[in-house]
């Protein structure tokens, strides 16, 4: 049996026009489309799939309970241009010995976090992984 691959995430709205535009915006996917009711926005080989649904309410509740966790080559620049959009932050940007984190909240009220690794951590990482 081959291991599982998480491909997607659907994320509802009750405007998901506004949330797709702002995920677009925010963060420049490879591909933006749209499919039936569906906005799909492709990051790298995962896809963020929008939609409406009846069952969910206009901000999100319990927004620690999944945060959506996007490498970036550019933190600050991602975090400017977050700014630019009037973005609400959770936790602002932060170096973590050379590593830059950040926690934004989108429109609904969802926690995005900006996720830049240096490259030491990345090594680091890799040569654990390889351990294990």
């Amino acid at each position: 049996m081959s291991a599982a691959t998480l491909g997607s995430m659907l994320l509802s709205s009750t405007d998901p026009d506004r949330l797709g535009a702002w995920y677009a915006a925010a963060f420049t996917p490879a591909d933006d489309a749209r499919v039936e009711t569906y906005r799909i926005l492709k990051f790298g080989d995962f896809y963020l799939m929008i939609d409406s649904r009846d069952d969910v309410g206009a901000s999100n509740p319990e927004p620690g309970r999944m945060i959506l966790n996007f490498d970036v080559d550019d933190a600050r620049a991602v975090a400017a241009r977050l700014d630019e959009m009037g973005a609400t932050w959770l936790a602002p940007l932060e170096d973590r010995d050379g590593s830059l984190f950040a926690t934004a909240v989108d429109p609904d009220g969802n926690y995005v976090q900006l996720v830049q690794i240096s490259p030491e951590h990345q090594a680091e990482m890799a040569a654990s992984t390889q351990l294990g």
